[in-house]
């Protein structure tokens, strides 16, 4: 823990944001909740929203050898991900963000951290695809686990799965808000509460990770 901590300081996180990632650290959350499901077996259906060098695609299908989905839109990171899981064939990737609509945006590339908010780094194009689309596209009806790291972005995406219901189809969402969003807490709060009329809080680590549950 105290390894991670450092590396963190050495990225120059704010004070207050080191504060409210230091509780997650000391639960090892990386290692128990983010891949702790007791619902999840070699039938499920887990899509991971930015997989970045694909280590929690890994983890999670080396704990329950579920059908992974990886979406990563940056096209080095989509390579490393592709070369990967080669041998792989319950691992699918695609060079793709999901969100409300079909589009093109420039991200800015920062290790883990690349987003089209804030431009940070080397500017990229990317492609967005609407969430429903590819599902129909993929043949998927319902997931049981989706992971949601999407550097801002998750905040739209939110939007709109509840807006159209696809949310209620999702037993599980593990998701990451992130604060440098424009009014990322009324923008969350909404989005929390509108999550409650079907689903219920199991973890949370404000700005961190927190993980939504489907009302059974």
């Amino acid at each position: 823990m105290k390894e991670r901590i450092k590396k963190w300081k050495r990225m120059f996180i704010p004070d207050e944001q080191m504060q409210r990632v230091k509780p997650w650290f000391e639960a090892d959350g990386d290692l128990t909740y983010r891949l702790d499901y007791d619902t999840l077996d070699s039938s499920s259906i887990i899509v991971d929203l930015g997989g970045y060098k694909g280590q929690w695609a890994s983890d999670i299908f080396a704990r329950y050898q579920s059908s992974v989905f990886v979406f990563e839109p940056v096209y080095s990171y989509f390579n490393f991900i592709i070369n990967r899981f080669k041998k792989n064939s319950k691992i699918t990737i695609k060079q793709f963000a999901l969100g409300d609509k079909n589009s093109s945006a420039e991200i800015f590339l920062n290790a883990d951290g690349s987003s089209i908010i804030r431009k940070l780094g080397q500017a990229e194009t990317i492609q967005f695809k609407k969430f429903d689309e590819m599902m129909l596209e993929l043949g998927i009806e319902k997931i049981d686990l989706l992971k949601i790291n999407i550097e801002g972005g998750e905040y739209e995406l939110l939007d709109y799965l509840l807006e159209i219901g696809w949310a209620k189809k999702i037993t599980n969402i593990q998701v990451q808000f992130h604060d440098f969003f424009p009014n990322a807490e009324v923008r969350m709060k909404k989005i929390q509460d509108g999550l409650k009329e079907s689903h219920s809080l199991t973890y949370q680590y404000k700005f961190v990770w927190e993980n939504w549950k489907l009302n059974s």
